[in-house]
């Protein structure tokens, strides 16, 4: 059975269409990461699973009940940029949090005091927020989501302002936390969807164009990948490649050139070929596997 059924969901702003017709289900005690590039639809997404806003076509069913009911009892949100009252310590401000889920002052106290430990912010929970470090917001923002015990915690884009240790922080809390309940995060970035989700769904311009597990994704779309690297930069080298009759994608980072075939063999004696008839500078041939990062740029050229 499954915790959000999602059928035909569609949202439009002033006629255009930011998500258009997607249709999934999530899972109770997964982690599914809602990938895509910056203005694919993933934060309207949320917001429609939360009952933020409504769709301009679709449904929502929350473990079997329509969004026309009153879900705060069950999800957890945190947005991409979270607002909160600096003049308030992290307890005032869970307290508060909690009694908007209609939790009594005592039950509030006491759910607040357990998340702060939970979160790894618990020596400040006297401390007001505006001194709180990036880190330390974003687990306050966690915990706020946490406050009503949710069955399904959704998070926007929760690490992609940290700096390196804050976002570590988060992403070891989200391994923890997807023990007790569903979470589904949005993020662009694509080593932290790999990591701690179960699931993925890639959306590119509102549509819902990939879905899945990796190891399902990653054989769905296993294709040949050779990557080159040369001593410079060589000119005019994607549009050469692109060009080869077995060549189907080509991404040139400076002097490393990823090349992605649907015919290994055939590619590797066109590449020879073709090196050395131009005397091409190659330091490094290697035959490789496709990764989520090949189907993201795949998927968001077309």
């Amino acid at each position: 059975m499954s915790l959000i059924a999602v059928n035909g969901l569609s949202k439009a702003f002033d006629g255009k269409q930011v998500v258009k017709d997607l249709t999934f289900q999530l899972e109770p005690g997964k982690c599914v990461a809602l990938l895509g590039p910056n203005g694919a639809g993933k934060t309207t997404t949320l917001r429609l699973l939360a009952g933020f806003t409504r769709p301009t076509e679709g449904n929502i069913t929350f473990d079997e009940q329509s969004l026309s009911t009153d879900i705060r009892n069950y999800v957890g949100y945190l947005p991409q940029f979270p607002v909160f009252h600096n003049w308030m310590t992290g307890m005032e401000f869970l307290i508060y949090v909690g009694q908007l889920s209609y939790l009594s002052k005592s039950e509030a106290t006491e759910r607040a005091s357990q998340l702060m430990d939970r979160v790894g912010i618990g020596d400040a929970k006297k401390q007001r927020i505006g001194k709180y470090s990036g880190g330390m917001r974003q687990r306050l923002g966690i915990a706020q989501a946490l406050m009503n015990k949710p069955k399904l915690i959704m998070l926007d884009e929760p690490v992609s302002a940290l700096d390196p240790i804050g976002r570590r922080e988060v992403l070891n809390l989200m391994n923890e936390l997807k023990k007790d309940a569903t979470i589904l995060f949005s993020t662009h970035i694509l080593n932290d969807a790999e990591e701690v989700s179960d699931e993925l769904l890639l959306l590119h311009r509102g549509e819902l164009v990939e879905q899945g597990s990796l190891d399902q994704l990653n054989n769905l779309h296993q294709t040949g990948k050779i990557e080159l690297t040369f001593s410079d930069n060589p000119d005019s080298l994607k549009e050469d490649l692109e060009k080869l009759s077995t060549v189907e994608h080509v991404d040139v980072h400076n002097r490393s050139v990823n090349i992605i075939t649907s015919d290994e063999d055939a590619t590797r004696k066109e590449l020879l070929q073709y090196v050395t008839a131009k005397d091409l500078p190659l330091t490094k041939y290697e035959v490789a596997k496709t990764t989520l990062e090949d189907l993201f740029m795949k998927v968001v050229s077309k």
